[in-house]
């Protein structure tokens, strides 16, 4: 008996129950990826088939299809199979690309507002330096 067989892989080696499986990706930048896993590397690089963005706004959604995508492995937080027999009740409402890209910005100029009153209020306190300075670049507004 193969001592390996029952135990827990914990490389990329655990991928393989995952291929020809469709799949949702969540990457490093909060991107979410659905499509269908056909090959992945020792690096844990995927490669998606008839894959999709999916941007989540509110209670709504849109789908930015993508084809054929390499997703390097560094880049991957969370990966799931997807259930293909709930896939298609779906609470949100779809809506299209530009409708969620234009609701998207109304959203980030929102928060970034929210974040400069924060600052300033922050500064007041002595607990900012420049209550004009951007903190983006630090952190991603989601």
């Amino acid at each position: 008996m193969d001592p390996l067989q029952n135990s827990l892989f914990t490389t990329s080696g655990a991928l393989v129950n995952s291929v020809d499986k469709k799949m949702v990706l969540v990457l490093r930048d909060n991107t979410k990826l659905f499509g269908i896993l056909r090959s992945f590397d020792q690096y844990g690089n995927l490669v998606l088939q008839d894959s999709f963005e999916r941007i989540y706004v509110e209670d709504c959604f849109a789908d930015i299809p993508k084809g054929v995508y390499l997703v390097r492995g560094e880049n991957v937080v969370l990966m799931g199979e997807i259930d293909i027999d709930e896939e298609d009740n779906i609470k949100q409402i779809r809506i299209s690309r530009d409708e969620a890209e234009s609701r998207l910005k109304v959203q980030l100029k929102s928060r970034q507002q929210i974040e400069k009153g924060k600052r300033k209020t922050l500064h007041s306190l002595g607990f900012a330096t420049d209550p004009e300075e951007s903190k983006e670049d630090l952190y991603m507004l989601f």
